[in-house]
């Protein structure tokens, strides 16, 4: 490899070993996916022409795979693994044997599809459709990092069905991502036969329509794969190159059979394929290697980028203010953001939107900061990967949504991200019953839940504009994956019992603290929007004599049981939410308890279905939640 770049023609001498080089990779295809007994041999061979001469000539190698300013390379179709493993270990990115014989092995990092801890990969992929927005996030992050580099984006032709495509199109032109280069590998076949019958479509004419340019080649002619990718460069507008390739292409009775999508070849079959590419069948070799498998947990940590963010000073609201914590976040990442635009040495922040900036609060980012505004419209699975991808490659990236699309809509946009090691600051609001009469398709009563799943991501859940104001400079400043999430109402702030602010300037936040609000016997444990709504049901019980301890845990996914025990001593528990009961901080409190062999009994008050259209005290009621309810029952269950 020589990482020239491209322009001019492509030599002989290059064409030659690009030409040698294909076959050997078409080899190591075909015996690691062999040797595994499953894998995809029939788009590997068909993409692997394409691979190598980005790889020989993109300015990517060993030696830069982590500087911010290298090209980046994005396979979409992660199921093409053997022929990107074959690509970059014949690259010198690795060893090519390790890939060969450790190919889907339980352990190796070489799994069945791209993953980001192998050298050279990018984003993990595999969920199909999500690579052309994952480069679009890599490009925005380069510009705002005023860094020039070329972003490869291949893609499977079947893929080109899923609609999160045609986002990413969209706003590829939108912002005129031209170092974007996309490849369509079109070799016309799907697990189901011919894409023409599976779902009819016009592959070029939509990116045309889209304002892309688009270029046909043949995708196994390295003269016109060359001069497609060179021809691109030259071009001010995103280019797709349509490559028309051919599935299993180099073995003739593999040659355009659907069949070999997913089906590795039998030994005999591989034996005869090696024999018609004029390559050695080493296969006992590698049968050999893989039996002397080591597992190693560091081959699986994945490279982060150095980021460097200033919280700035906190911003106190006063005891007698009453604004929504969805304008103290706007406050918060509008002052984040002017930081890191004024200094320098800081990383960069930058916002993402889905038509809702005035309702989520980033419209003060995009009046004084366009730059670092990024307007997606309604499309959010493309910008939920978008921002993702932009999250590792040099920037911090916020994605403000409501909770049913920032959560629920894209949660399989999320997990890719937490996959792939994010830095991604998704910012919800509207969730909970707390949004009003837009009714159960807006009422986001499972965010905690949802998120219960994504390993890695942190869930905050701030109680007023106070904590709100902390929780998100925290968020921000911390590397990982977040959600910080809140109603829509205004709330008031929340204060210690002598009337002065609870989270005032002395207030520090780090994951999984535990904030006594008020003290007392019995504990009610809350957070978010009900901790108002909590400390009223304190008010109400005293009457009767009954103190309760209003607990605040802004991590309902995690806390340590043990700071609250001497509440729990009681044999009383009491949970507090607007989420649905079974899968918010109750069962969080539930099974930490069992854990640690602390028993007691625990009533729960929250939703246990879908709630209703209407503002949000009404619904309480309607529900037995609101506090004069809460305060009823907990009375007569301690009776």
């Amino acid at each position: 490899m020589n990482n020239k770049g491209f322009g001019g023609k492509l030599s002989a001498e290059d064409k030659k070993y690009l030409e040698s080089l294909a076959t050997t990779c078409r080899g190591d295809i075909l015996k690691m996916t062999t040797l595994a007994a499953s894998g995809h041999p029939g788009g590997s061979m068909s993409s692997i022409d394409l691979y190598l001469t980005v790889y020989k000539f993109a300015n990517i190698s060993p030696d830069n795979v982590n500087s911010l300013d290298r090209d980046r390379v994005v396979v979409s179709h992660g199921h093409t693994s053997p022929g990107v493993y074959s690509a970059l270990g014949r690259n010198g990115f690795f060893n090519i044997d390790d890939a060969i014989a450790y190919f889907r092995l339980a352990g190796s990092i070489y799994e069945g599809h791209i993953e980001r801890m192998v050298k050279g990969v990018e984003w993990t992929t595999g969920n199909l459709g999500q690579g052309l927005s994952a480069a679009c996030g890599m490009a925005i992050s380069g510009r705002a990092n005023n860094l020039d580099y070329n972003i490869y984006v291949f893609m499977g032709d079947g893929e080109q069905q899923k609609g999160q495509i045609s986002e990413a199109r969209r706003f590829a032109v939108k912002y005129n991502l031209k170092n974007i280069t996309a490849v369509v590998d079109y070799n016309r076949l799907q697990i189901s036969g011919d894409i023409g019958n599976v779902m009819p479509q016009n592959i070029k004419d939509e990116y045309v329509a889209d304002g892309w340019v688009v270029l046909e080649i043949d995708g196994h002619n390295f003269d016109e794969i060359y001069d497609a990718f060179s021809k691109a460069q030259t071009i001010d507008r995103p280019v797709m190159i349509l490559a028309n390739t051919v599935m299993g292409k180099g073995v003739s009775f593999m040659e355009n059979i659907a069949d070999y999508h997913g089906k590795p070849l039998s030994k005999e079959q591989l034996s005869d394929a090696l024999k018609e590419l004029g390559i050695e069948n080493d296969i006992e070799k590698y049968e050999e290697k893989r039996k002397g498998f080591v597992y190693n947990k560091d081959e699986h940590s994945i490279f982060r980028n150095s980021v460097k963010v200033s919280k700035g000073m906190p911003k106190v609201y006063s005891a007698d203010t009453k604004t929504d914590n969805r304008s103290a976040f706007g406050n918060a990442i509008a002052d984040l953001v002017h930081l890191s635009v004024t200094d320098k040495s800081l990383t960069p922040i930058v916002t993402f939107d889905c038509d809702l900036a005035g309702s989520v609060k980033l419209d003060k980012v995009m009046k004084e900061f366009p730059e670092r505004f990024v307007q997606s419209g309604i499309q959010e699975h493309h910008t939920a990967v978008a921002a993702g991808a932009a999250s590792v490659n040099g920037v911090v990236s916020v994605f403000a949504d409501f909770g049913v699309f920032g959560v629920d809509e894209t949660y399989n946009q999320q997990r890719l991200t937490d996959i792939n090691d994010g830095n991604l600051k998704v910012v919800t609001t509207h969730v909970g019953i707390d949004v009003g009469e837009d009714g159960k398709t807006h009422q986001c009563v499972d965010y905690v839940g949802a998120m219960r799943n994504i390993p890695n991501f942190k869930v905050l859940v701030p109680a007023d504009p106070n904590q709100t104001d902390r929780l998100v400079r925290y968020a921000v400043g911390e590397y990982g994956n977040y959600l910080v999430a809140m109603g829509r109402s205004k709330l008031p702030v929340i204060t210690k019992e002598d009337g002065s602010v609870y989270f005032d300037e002395d207030y520090e936040y780090s994951y999984g603290k535990i904030d006594i609000i008020r003290d007392g016997k019995y504990p009610l444990i809350t957070y978010g929007t009900m901790t108002s709504y909590a400390l009223k049901v304190r008010e109400l019980l005293l009457k009767d004599g009954i103190e309760l301890a209003v607990i605040n845990i802004a991590s309902p996914l995690s806390f340590d049981i043990f700071e609250i025990k001497k509440y729990l001593d009681s044999g009383f528990a009491f949970t507090y939410e607007d989420h649905l009961s079974n899968s918010g901080i109750a069962a969080t409190l539930s099974l930490l308890a069992m854990e640690s062999g602390i028993s007691f009994k625990l009533k729960t008050f929250g939703p246990t279905n879908y709630a209703y259209s209407g503002k949000p005290e009404e619904i309480f009621k309607l529900l037995k939640i609101d506090p004069e309810s809460v305060a009823k029952s907990i009375k007569e269950l301690l009776k």
